[in-house]
């Protein structure tokens, strides 16, 4: 009677034993809790100060939808290779600073507005009306669109995007 009391016993036993050692060692597994990835601050001072030229681009576009809607060919392509020139070494710097998994999106949408801003002074340089309208409503969303994946402690430095 005796017997069988102790061989469940023995099998309890073992089983706590068997679930403490379960326990114990996913405890102690070596991870560590990791907080979400952020941006130091060097890095949001330096897209901070990236950002600004980005905006002073985007600011240009009233000037630039004015040139457009006067067709006037000449300084549209003026504007674009003059104070909006710079918008896209702006924009490889900031995504360099970027968190990684920031970056991809970031990429491509900096290279949708150099391409949109490309077709823009082609429209242009070959004097198509048309074109050139379509052509700046894709670069005025794509500065939105880019203007977006800009960290929230940059846009709230700068208080404009």
């Amino acid at each position: 009677m005796l017997s069988p009391l102790v061989s469940v016993l023995r099998r309890l036993g073992l089983l706590a034993i068997a679930l403490v050692l379960s326990v114990g060692l996913a405890a102690c597994d070596g991870s560590k809790a990791k907080a979400a990835p952020s941006l130091s601050a060097d890095d949001i001072a330096f897209i901070t100060r990236q950002a600004e030229g980005f905006l002073d681009a985007r600011n240009h576009l009233p000037e630039l939808a004015t040139l457009v809607n006067e067709k006037n060919w000449v300084f549209t392509r003026n504007l674009i290779h003059g104070p909006m020139q710079e918008v896209g070494r702006e924009m490889s710097y900031i995504n360099q600073r970027l968190l990684p998994a920031d970056r991809p999106e970031a990429n491509k949408r900096a290279e949708e507005l150099k391409t949109a801003l490309a077709e823009l002074d082609e429209a242009a340089r070959l004097q198509e009306g048309e074109r050139l309208t379509r052509d700046y409503i894709r670069v005025a969303s794509d500065f939105g669109l880019y203007a977006q994946v800009l960290p929230e402690q940059v846009k709230t430095a700068l208080n404009q995007v």
